[in-house]
């Protein structure tokens, strides 16, 4: 059985002098292997983890209810048993008394702090940008096409919407958004500068991924000036020493750890392409 999709990419809006844009319809087709079965699994499920997911509010206070009860059914066999309503230390009854308000007092508490502690939801941003979709001009169409393959994947599964790859001291593609200068064009990346920057020398010297997961924290942003000034989350991602990969997203800490898994397969992919 061929498995084959077909991503379809939208019109260009911006190009410069040293790159060219692509056709208004340009089909990327990829082919994968001929499997002879094709077995799917769904995943394990866990019935008390969906539960909890789907009723977060009730979890929370279900310390309170246990403690609140736990706490009135002691003074009910307190008042009813018989036994004096003075603590008598020689008394197991007693001790036995103690111990149980103690743990009923503390998951009053512990229902408090759940309840106190309320998860923050953060929300993607609208990019304050302009559409761009730049490529270089001397690149062959195989590489192309696996440029644009990687942009389509990754702003289709992640929070990703731009998209840079320099490589060998050149800009082969800036696509998705980026930032507006004064008079209204798209700011293009000025790859000398970005190559002498902390943040490029950075990754190419470690060879390792470098995620910014709240960009807004990092001084070394103002080495992005292509990148609209809201972006939220920058991934640099070396390709094999030779030049960098940036993916800027719109949410904070938007992208997962598998998302940054993918990102170094791509980019091994990537490189393999270039450098070929």
């Amino acid at each position: 059985m061929k498995v084959v999709s077909l991503l379809s990419l939208s019109s260009p809006v911006a190009c410069s002098s040293s790159m060219h844009c692509l056709p208004r319809r340009f089909p990327l087709i990829r082919c994968f292997s001929t499997f002879s079965t094709l077995k799917l699994s769904n995943p394990a499920r866990n019935p008390v983890v969906d539960w909890i997911s789907a009723n977060d509010g009730v979890a929370r206070s279900l310390p309170i209810f246990t403690g609140g009860i736990s706490l009135v059914a002691v003074l009910l066999n307190r008042a009813f048993s018989g036994i004096a309503p003075v603590a008598d230390a020689s008394s197991s009854q007693s001790r036995a008394d103690i111990l149980v308000l103690s743990l009923a007092v503390t998951n009053l508490l512990t229902g408090l702090v759940w309840l106190s502690i309320q998860p923050k939801y953060i929300s993607p941003v609208s990019p304050d940008a302009i559409e761009c979709r730049l490529i270089n001009s001397s690149l062959p169409e195989a590489a192309v096409l696996e440029l644009l393959w990687a942009w389509e994947s990754l702003s289709t599964a992640t929070c990703c919407r731009s998209f840079v790859v320099v490589y060998h001291e050149d800009c082969l593609l800036q696509i998705g958004s980026a930032a507006r200068s004064v008079s209204g064009d798209v700011v293009t990346v000025d790859v000398p500068k970005l190559i002498n920057g902390s943040l490029y020398r950075g990754v190419i010297k470690s060879e390792k991924q470098s995620y910014l997961a709240n960009l807004s924290l990092y001084p070394g942003k103002t080495e992005l000036p292509f990148f609209p000034a809201n972006t939220q989350a920058v991934i640099l991602q070396p390709l094999g020493g030779q030049g960098i990969l940036i993916i800027g997203g719109d949410t904070i800490r938007g992208f997962t750890t598998s998302d940054q898994a993918w990102v170094t397969l791509i980019a091994d992919k990537l490189n393999a392409t270039l450098s070929s």
